[in-house]
């Protein structure tokens, strides 16, 4: 997962500063949320809740041999956006 330095905040900050983060997170549509250095919340923008929401309302509402079939497609298409072009055009 790539996390922009931006879209890191720290929880005293959250605190401190909410609304001014609930800004950046329209900006950004998420801001993660680091508690003694470890990530301990995300902050979504309501579009992207609703997207992220939308898409897993879509996926609770298949059987399992579906779900499992969407879970093995996304993989794949990460795995494709992760490798050269070249070394997936061969596997294929």
């Amino acid at each position: 997962m790539k996390i922009l330095k931006s879209a890191i905040v720290s929880n005293s900050d959250i605190i401190k500063n909410y609304k001014t983060l609930r800004d950046r997170t329209e900006s950004l549509g998420k801001i993660f949320v680091f508690k003694n250095n470890q990530l301990d919340a995300v902050l979504f923008s309501i579009s992207e809740y609703e997207k992220f929401s939308d898409i897993l309302e879509e996926i609770e509402s298949l059987d399992e041999v579906s779900k499992i079939a969407v879970l093995d497609f996304v993989k794949r298409k990460k795995a494709e956006l992760l490798l050269p072009a070249d070394f997936v055009a061969t596997q294929k």
